[in-house]
């Protein structure tokens, strides 16, 4: 389903550009009341927001209050927290909605909207296209725009913390040094006081927001900082955020980058060990490398595959039944304690995995064997259904047979530009790469390639 305003992840764009300004804010308010009002007919409604360190987070706000406040509804302000501490607190006060006003790992410039339901989980395409159909009738009518602060404070940073405090036990990492990158962003004053919590000696990072900087050369876009001030200072870990928390990024005591499938590799296979992975079921994406595939079948688990988006992940585990998911990208959904991906929180759970192994992170990750990849962007000139390409339906199919359960390949378009995606990968680098020239080869046949 094609939406004009919301994307994969809600609403982004630049602030104060064609869609994201104060008068689509302002309508965006209302439509939100209403569609509120349309399914709680009867009951009062209450609202939660919370915002990264963006300097336009406050204007966006104040007009989303606006247009809620104006009809009637209850809007709570958690100020600067994470994205996941807004999915907790919705379920902590039994609100019906969640706001976090953030454009994630994008730079200072743009800013966005993330919707969370009354159960704390990311809006249904469904509700998505509902809310836009409100947004177009609000946006029909000329009101004058008026912004309120008319929201109530409440502690969302201390609800948050709180709870991944009580995770592990106080002064459990006493003697660890740890560096911690906060990206300028929405978890520079929640991320520090848990891991100090825990004992660790904290090198900060990125820790200085100014609502121009979030993620400028820095956090989990940019983990080379956070590597070399591992090295420099003989840590035992890095972490880094992206600007709203809810992805991890982590290097080892070597200050070498850990790839994101080790990361959900190390945290099965300690789960699956311990009796913990429920259905002994890692859920993942198709861009997830083959060798968790391998990793897991070897010690008695599996992976499930979905479409690209940590929302698909989330809907397969709640239909199977399952605990751990995430995409390489570093966001990770632990569903014992979260309903959403949450880097500080994937960030307690590999320090509760060295301490219980007694391994160092990069002892860890030579325990999951990723397979080599190679890729290729071809820029087309129009995007004909896969299923029209004979010749790489055909490759395709012979690729598949010939790499067998020893390999994997993916063949999909992008979902906002003219480009299609190849992904080979294979026991050796020379049989992706030779897989993957064939690929380019029957694509060129079958589609106007764009050098």
């Amino acid at each position: 389903m094609k939406l004009s305003y919301f994307g994969t992840d809600g609403i982004r764009g630049a602030w104060g550009g064609p869609v994201l300004n104060d008068v689509f804010v302002h309508h965006c308010g209302f439509a939100l009341a209403h569609f509120l009002k349309k399914h709680n007919p009867t009951k009062p409604i209450t609202v939660v927001i919370g915002r990264d360190t963006r300097s336009s987070g406050e204007e966006i706000e104040s007009g989303l209050c606006g247009g809620l406040c104006t009809n009637g509804v209850h809007v709570m302000l958690l100020g600067v927290v994470p994205t996941p501490a807004v999915s907790q607190v919705v379920r902590e006060l039994q609100a019906d909605l969640g706001i976090a006003i953030t454009a994630s790992h994008n730079p200072a410039s743009d800013n966005g909207i993330k919707l969370f339901d009354n159960r704390g989980l990311k809006f249904a395409v469904e509700a998505e296209a509902e809310i836009e159909g409100f947004i177009r009738r609000q946006c029909e009518h000329a009101d004058t725009i008026k912004t309120y602060t008319c929201g109530y404070p409440y502690d969302g940073q201390g609800v948050y913390t709180n709870t991944l405090k009580s995770i592990l036990h106080q002064h459990c990492i006493k003697g660890w040094k740890i560096v911690l990158d906060t990206a300028n962003g929405a978890t520079v004053e929640t991320s520090r006081p848990v891991l100090e919590h825990f004992g660790a000696e904290i090198v900060a990072i990125g820790d200085a927001p100014d609502g121009t900087n979030i993620n400028a050369g820095i956090g989990s876009e940019h983990p080379a900082r956070m590597a070399e001030t591992v090295r420099r200072e003989g840590a035992r870990l890095g972490i880094a955020h992206d600007g709203d928390g809810d992805r991890l990024v982590v290097c080892d005591e070597k200050g070498e980058t850990v790839d994101g499938d080790e990361l959900l590799g190390i945290l099965a296979l300690h789960a699956l060990r311990s009796g913990k992975l429920a259905h002994n079921t890692l859920v993942t994406t198709v861009q997830s490398n083959f060798g968790l595939d391998k990793t897991l079948a070897a010690a008695g688990g599996r992976v499930e595959r979905v479409g690209i988006g940590d929302r698909n992940v989330l809907l397969r585990m709640r239909a199977l039944g399952c605990n751990l998911g995430g995409e390489n990208s570093g966001h990770i959904i632990q569903r014992d304690y979260s309903v959403t991906g949450d880097g500080l929180l994937a960030a307690v759970k590999l320090i509760s995995v060295m301490l219980d192994t007694g391994k160092p992170l990069s002892a860890l990750r030579r325990e999951v064997e990723l397979f080599p990849q190679v890729t290729k962007n071809l820029r087309v000139a129009k995007k004909l259904p896969l299923e029209e390409c004979p010749s790489l339906c055909d490759t395709m199919k012979q690729l598949e047979a010939q790499l067998g359960h020893e390999g994997r390949l993916l063949v999909r378009y992008s979902g906002t530009e003219p480009k299609l995606r190849l992904l080979v990968e294979a026991s050796e680098t020379s049989i992706s790469q030779k897989g993957l020239d064939l690929l380019v080869e029957a694509a060129k046949k079958d589609l106007e390639v764009i050098d």
